[in-house]
């Protein structure tokens, strides 16, 4: 077992972000005590430990492993997931001069907390595709539970392997739609085969990854722009097509109807190059 601190740059506000990461059953979060526990993705999969000792302004953690020679590995993965590498304080103040100034104070210092591997981050947006977001987050559960496994009591998803050799009928008996299942083990087909290198593609300028995903059956731009949001940690993404970024506008602009595109593309004007951060928070602005 090995134990490292770090230190980074305020406001990093990790309680409102423990708070938010709660929600969903699959994540090992202890509210009480700051900290939470995640799975690292790689040939041996492994557990962290994050535990917040600092405060909003001045944010510290410690975080621990069991592996002490991929300590830098495990290190390095937790600070681009938490995106400890982004001042909050240069977008805290672009947006304290946007109609966005409140909702950043209230949500103040939280960031945005990437998917832990980039499979996941692709499988997760298609199967909240046009369902409720409690469905959504059941059927994910029930799909890792079934097919992925567990280690120290934290879940991993299962390897694009196991779903490419998976057959509908055993995604269709978790609820998935015909269509969602056929969409997702033809993709872990494409990961396996190496048509569809997510390595590779993270590389890519946001428009060459979107202009190659939605190439994919199942994957529209939604998804593309969600993946690149959680996935690869992109700063600049504005899904127009969320019904939940309609609504966050809809009830900032105080609109007796939902927006149209050229209303969003108006508004959100001034809110480069941090479009993901102002979708985030106006995501937050109406959970």
């Amino acid at each position: 077992m090995w134990e490292e601190e770090a230190v980074i740059e305020g406001p990093y506000h990790f309680d409102l972000a423990l708070e938010r990461m709660a929600r969903d059953p699959l994540n090992k979060v202890d509210r009480a005590k700051r900290l939470i526990r995640v799975p690292i993705y790689k040939e041996e999969p492994e557990v962290a430990e994050i535990q917040a000792v600092g405060t909003v302004d001045q944010p510290a953690f410690i975080v621990r492993g069991s592996e002490l020679q991929t300590r830098q590995q495990v290190m390095d993965k937790i600070s681009t997931v938490f995106q400890w590498d982004l001042p909050l304080v240069e977008v805290h103040q672009h947006f304290s001069k946007t109609a966005l100034n409140d909702i950043f104070e209230k949500h103040f210092g939280t960031p945005i907390v990437r998917e832990f591997s980039l499979y996941p981050a692709l499988i997760r947006p298609i199967i909240h595709q046009q369902v409720n977001m409690s469905f959504a987050v059941s059927l994910t559960e029930q799909f890792v539970k079934t097919f992925g496994f567990e280690k120290e009591g934290v879940a991993f998803f299962p390897t694009p392997k196991i779903v490419a050799a998976l057959s509908t009928a055993d995604l269709r008996n978790l609820r998935f739609s015909q269509r969602k299942a056929e969409y997702i083990i033809d993709l872990s087909k494409m990961i396996v085969s190496g048509e569809l290198n997510l390595e590779e593609l993270a590389k890519k300028p946001d428009e060459e990854v979107i202009k190659e995903l939605v190439k994919i059956r199942g994957i529209g731009p939604w998804t593309a722009q969600s993946y690149l949001l959680f996935g690869l940690g992109r700063r600049n993404l504005f899904p127009m097509a969320d019904i939940g970024l309609q609504n966050a506008i809809k009830n900032l602009y105080q609109l007796d109807r939902k927006p149209t595109y050229e209303e969003m593309e108006k508004y959100s004007k001034d809110w480069h190059p941090y479009l993901s951060y102002a979708s985030f928070y106006l995501w937050r602005s109406i959970e």
